[in-house]
């Protein structure tokens, strides 16, 4: 079992796309992604001009230059920094992380919901190889009552058709084994998808299906409210819905922000005249600039309200998600508390049954094999047998599932 959940926590695909949210909500929290570091942007630009050039002043005579050229160059750097801005770069940061809390208690619940189903698929496995074993022992009594049938037929105390009879019950119950060998395959394809494992490779379980006895309701509420992860995932969307209310109502507030850059720009004419005489410039302009930049929303034909109003409405529905994720997982809670009760109850009933049927499997077959007892009664009492094992086998599976759903949900499932 801990082996199986160790290779779904490496390779189950759910898992691994939730760590993947994961790491991507952990890089998007930095305080320049909420707004709070400058800005640097370097730029260049180089242009080469070819052109062909008339002038004409007053009645002289044109001036034609075909062929003239000129090249500019241009670079700089430019500063921006918002120092601020309603004190939503703070807002926004604290609601990244948030947004990282949040997705870390979505990967948490993957893991147990995960693990959750790895268990069960496990239980499974163990539960459906338990369904062979029963049918192989009613197999082994199939094959005594024909040994035995056969040889009061030799004697001349039985009938051929009895034999005949054993022998089409022996079909009957091996026909049920190879249907039980394909439910088996099932469930090991099942459990196999989930460890992310090819679906044909063959396994062996070496766990048993044992139901512990002893949970309680009130340690299991107390858990819920302490550890569940999705209920933890929904107060924590309240409080980013929080986070949005507030950012909407910081964009009320003015902007400030200080700016600066360095630039060159030169530019060189090989077509400039002097008075009338061709000749080139060269024209260079470089040096430094700052400033401060401020703005203050005054009319937008009411989005700003707008937006605030419904980043309120947002964050009472997160609310009422929260107070529905509660009262859901109480439900969840009281039902699977109730079924394992009710399971327990019905498990001391079946453990106590097959008892008796496996002593009356024993009576019935001694009291044949003495010729005091009937096929057709001894038929009955292996399917009584076998019915109860497999009761005995479903009601041990259904407890556990019980138990398990009741440790997920107090967030009990896994450790670490």
């Amino acid at each position: 079992m801990q082996e199986a959940i160790a290779t779904a926590l490496q390779h189950n695909y759910g898992i691994l796309l939730s760590r993947r949210d994961e790491q991507i909500a952990g890089n998007n929290v930095t305080r320049g992604n909420a707004g709070q570091l400058p800005s640097l942007t370097g730029n260049l630009t180089r242009t080469f001009n070819n052109n062909n050039i008339n002038q004409r002043f007053g009645g002289n005579d044109p001036r034609v230059i075909n062929g003239a050229t000129s090249n500019i160059f241009n670079t700089n750097v430019t500063l921006g920094w918002t120092i601020f801005d309603g004190f939503g770069m703070f807002i926004a940061y604290d609601r990244l992380k948030t947004l990282r809390q949040q997705q870390q208690q979505i990967t948490r619940a993957t893991v147990e919901e995960t693990v959750e189903n790895v268990t069960n698929a496990y239980y499974d496995v163990v539960r459906q190889a338990g369904k062979i074993t029963s049918l192989e022992a009613a197999l082994k009594i199939g094959q005594a009552r024909i040994d035995l049938t056969q040889a009061q037929v030799e004697v001349g105390v039985s009938a051929k058709v009895e034999v005949l009879t054993a022998r089409v019950d022996y079909n009957a119950d091996r026909s049920l084994l190879l249907q039980q060998q394909q439910a088996l395959t099932a469930a090991k394809i099942t459990l196999n998808n989930l460890l992310g494992r090819t679906p044909r490779l063959d396994f062996a379980p070496s766990d048993s299906l044992v139901v512990t006895r002893d949970l309680r309701e009130d340690v299991m509420t107390a858990g819920i409210k302490a550890n569940n992860p999705r209920l933890a995932q929904a107060r924590l969307g309240a409080d980013v819905a929080t986070y949005n209310r507030k950012l909407a109502r910081a964009a009320r507030f003015p902007q400030v922000g200080i700016v600066s850059g360095y630039g060159l720009n030169r530019n060189i004419n090989n077509a400039a005249f002097a008075g009338t005489v061709l000749t080139t410039s060269t024209n260079q302009v470089q040096g430094l600039n700052y400033g401060i930049t401020a703005s203050v929303p005054i009319f937008d034909g009411f989005n700003l309200r707008r937006l605030e109003q419904n980043a309120r409405v947002v964050e009472e529905q997160s609310q009422l998600s929260l107070d529905q994720t509660t009262l859901q997982l109480d439900a969840d809670a009281a039902t699977a508390f109730a079924q394992y009760q009710n399971f327990l109850q019905l498990l001391d009933l079946e453990e106590t049954n097959i008892q008796l049927a496996r002593q009356n499997v024993d009576i019935a077959l001694e009291r044949y094999r003495l010729g005091l007892l009937t096929p057709l009664a001894l038929r009955e009492a292996q399917r009584n047998e076998l019915a109860a094992e497999t009761r005995l086998l479903d009601i041990r599976y259904s407890a556990k599932q019980a138990e398990i759903a009741l440790r997920r949900l107090s967030g009990g499932l896994v450790r670490g």
